[in-house]
Order: structure tokens, then C-alpha cells, then sequence
């Protein structure tokens, strides 16, 4: 079981995830669909293909982690700190200063 599948279960029974130190976490593929992440440090955090669909990310720190092929549709991303985040080919939530929104997915600008 990886940390993404382990995060999912405790998900599940309620476990609270805001302002969770998840500093370069491995959470490739993993499904926070629904997480309350807000205020979490997901700075470095691999979450390439994670399914973030109507997350909580508000004020989290997401710099340099790896978001490529991420689900963010409906993610609430207020106040996130994407700098330095790879968000290519990311299936498109909210406006992100410096990503464009092409064909449902950022790309750089």
C-alpha cells in the first residue's frame, strides 16, 4: 500500500488532512477527490495523475510539486501557492496566474 492509498483510507474514516505536513509526499495516482487539504504543505509532493476533483486547497503550498495529468476540476484553489508546480497537461480546475487553459488542461504560458 502506498502513502496515496493509505491517505484514501483514512480518508474515508474521517481523518482531517488540513494544514498536514505532506512535504515531498509520493501520492502519485492517488484519489483526494473531496480532501480537505486547505492549509496542507504538499511542497515537492509527487501528486502526478492524482485525482483532486473538488478538493480543498485553499492556502496550501503546492511549490515545485509535480501535478502533471492531475484532476483539479472543481478543486478550490484560493490562496494555493502553485510557484514553481508542474501543472502540465493537468485536467483544468481553477485560473492559475501563469497557466493557460487549453482544451481543458493548463499549459504554460
Amino acid at each position: 500500500m502506498n502513502l496515496g492509498q493509505a491517505l484514501r483510507i483514512a480518508l474515508d474514516y474521517g481523518a482531517a488532512l488540513h494544514e498536514a505536513d505532506l512535504h515531498e509526499a509520493y501520492l502519485r495516482g492517488a484519489n483526494l477527490s473531496g480532501a480537505n487539504l486547505s492549509g496542507a504543505d504538499l511542497s515537492g509532493a509527487d501528486l502526478h495523475e492524482a485525482n483532486l476533483r473538488e478538493a480543498n486547497l485553499r492556502g496550501a503550498d503546492l511549490c515545485g510539486a509535480n501535478l502533471r495529468g492531475a484532476d483539479l476540476h472543481g478543486a478550490d484553489l484560493h490562496g494555493a501557492d502553485p510557484h514553481g508546480a508542474d501543472l502540465c497537461g493537468a485536467v483544468a480546475g481553477p485560473e492559475i496566474p501563469g497557466w493557460k487553459i487549453v482544451d481543458g488542461r493548463y499549459q504554460a504560458e
